[in-house]
């Protein structure tokens, strides 16, 4: 898995383009992601995510990072002991594949998950 770029509202992972909002759990796309409230990361909108307990989930807020992560959602990945990184998106990107990276060439990638608003 390796996302190749990403420009306000597209990203590139492995050599597919989209143009929507998306996740990365257990190593796969899910695409078209959107959440109830736009700018809101709730609790609702990352439960694959909460199923599949990733030891780490990166959260792409946005180019200029206007998407916000409740109270609720910090709290139940702090239960899960899950670590939530929030970055602009460009340095989630940076980052999810940094610690993809990190994990080396036989890496597990259902250790870490994505969400990534791609616009604003």
């Amino acid at each position: 898995m390796r996302i190749e770029a990403y420009d306000f509202g597209t990203i590139t992972i492995d050599g597919k383009s989209y143009t929507k909002d998306l996740k990365i759990v257990n190593g796969k796309v899910v695409p078209d992601w959107w959440r109830l409230e736009g700018h809101n990361l709730l609790l609702a909108d990352i439960g694959d995510v909460l199923e599949a307990k990733p030891e780490v989930l990166v959260v792409g807020t946005g180019d200029p990072g206007m998407m916000k992560v409740s109270g609720e959602v910090r709290t139940r990945l702090a239960e899960l002991g899950i670590k939530l990184l929030e970055r602009p998106t460009r340095e989630a990107c940076k980052e999810f594949m940094k610690l993809l990276a990190s994990q080396g060439d036989h890496g597990d990638p259902t250790r870490v998950a994505f969400a990534a608003h791609l616009t604003c």
